[in-house]
């Protein structure tokens, strides 16, 4: 079954864009970018920024990402998968990032949750932006800690 994904997060204060791969299964039902409840997305990001994003409703988080210049989205736009492991990703089909560059014309870096979409950034890359590969935040990398996985994602606010 053809899975689509969710529209991006951002307005036109973007400067920061973080890319995951592709909604797992929790997000998809929520219609809520990291919705899993082991996701340490909200908790990664909210200690970046210094907010408590995992204790605020998911329309404030949202917009607290956005007053800090952040937004999100994911590299694919629809996939076939059965389950949330992006191994099982099949038949892929990217997201448009010329038109996100158009709609968020302030955007300097993406970032990316993750190896899966890691892949991408070279291509990223290659067209002007600073790019950092981040450790996913998912509970399937349970190979480093919350303050292992922590001291990279801090890298999200530096300037390149």
């Amino acid at each position: 079954m053809k899975l689509a994904g969710f529209a991006p997060v951002g307005d036109e204060h973007t400067h920061t864009l973080i890319l995951g791969s592709f909604p797992g299964v929790a997000s998809l039902a929520a219609t809520q970018y990291y919705a899993h409840p082991r996701n340490q997305f909200w908790r990664l990001v909210g200690a970046v920024i210094d907010e408590p994003l995992h204790a605020l409703a998911y329309e404030a988080r949202l917009v607290r990402l956005m007053e800090h210049g952040i937004g999100l989205w994911d590299v694919l736009a629809a996939c076939e998968r059965e389950g949330s492991l992006d191994s099982a990703i099949r038949h892929a089909s990217p997201n448009d990032f010329a038109a996100f560059h158009a709609r968020f014309p302030k955007l300097r870096k993406v970032c990316f949750n993750g190896k899966t979409s890691g892949k991408f950034a070279p291509v990223i890359a290659a067209a002007g932006y600073a790019t950092l590969v981040l450790p996913s935040s998912s509970p399937a990398n349970a190979i480093l800690s919350f303050d292992q996985k922590l001291r990279i994602w801090r890298d999200i606010l530096s300037t390149q």
